[in-house]
């Protein structure tokens, strides 16, 4: 792993600005658990942007270290890496806020309803595909067969092939998650993780996945090297916890934060 280096000299303005889009009203758990882990996994700052300017809830009471601001304000901060899609919801705001963010000259990961509203959208396909800097997609298997427009069963029967084909339609890194989870680069080199477990099956687990990718780029690190990374950083966390609680039942997402955090901080190259 090319895990990040802090030097004794860092500050928050040099260890890079994570926006995370998503979280409209019912779903502002996901977009919590995704700054969180943007947080935990050693960004600098992390702003969220949510879907509903009217909603009320512009503090995370748990991380009161999250600033949360609109999409305007967005335009003025120096934001080094996007996390689109935890809980975005599929609206016509939501939409907007995809088109905006895919116009960013920074790389973007996109996951959830990003990939959803993608999947709805050709337009954003095209737009996706045009973007000069890097994507990032994380979909699980329902979503990369609605992005291919295939059943779960064809992309189950052909991981490695889904993920390229996936890689090359979007020209983007993409992560089909999953037992041995695929990583495809447009060029056709892939990648089979080696870490995780059925633990890993629970919700908002691909949240956290998104915003340690996400924290990993902003400080620095290649966004190839970032996704190989923070995928086995987060399946390696699984293996961890679960071997602590003696299997793999009842684990949640929010665990996995502060055991990734532990891992950047001791596990070396």
């Amino acid at each position: 792993m090319a895990l990040i280096h802090r030097s004794a000299n860092a500050h928050k303005g040099n260890q890079g600005a994570v926006g995370v889009v998503g979280g409209a009203q019912g779903m502002v758990g996901a977009v919590f658990l995704a700054a969180r882990a943007a947080l935990f996994a050693g960004a600098g700052k992390v702003f969220v942007i949510r879907p509903d300017s009217d909603d009320p809830l512009r503090v995370d009471p748990l991380t009161p270290e999250l600033m949360f601001i609109d999409s305007e304000q967005a335009k003025s901060k120096p934001i080094n890496s996007w996390v689109l899609g935890p809980g975005l919801g599929i609206s016509e705001r939501a939409h907007h806020l995809t088109v905006g963010t895919l116009r960013q000259n920074a790389p973007v990961l996109v996951d959830a309803d990003g990939l959803n509203l993608m999947a709805q959208d050709s337009s954003l396909i095209r737009q996706c595909a045009r973007r000069t800097a890097t994507t990032i997609l994380t979909p699980h298997a329902g979503e990369a067969a609605r992005l291919l427009a295939r059943s779960i069963a064809d992309i189950e029967s052909n991981r490695e092939a889904s993920a390229r084909a996936l890689a090359q339609r979007f020209n983007a890194i993409t992560v089909l998650k999953g037992k041995g989870s695929v990583i495809a680069e447009p060029a056709g080199t892939t990648y089979i993780n080696p870490t995780g477990n059925a633990a890993l099956a629970t919700g908002g687990t691909g949240d956290v996945l998104a915003g340690v990718i996400g924290a990993l780029i902003a400080q620095g690190l290649a966004p190839n090297n970032a996704v190989r990374d923070g995928v086995r950083l987060h399946g390696l966390a699984a293996e961890r916890l679960t071997a602590q609680i003696g299997g793999v039942i009842g684990l949640t997402a929010s665990e996995l934060i502060r055991e990734i955090r532990t891992l950047i901080n001791t596990v070396r190259p």
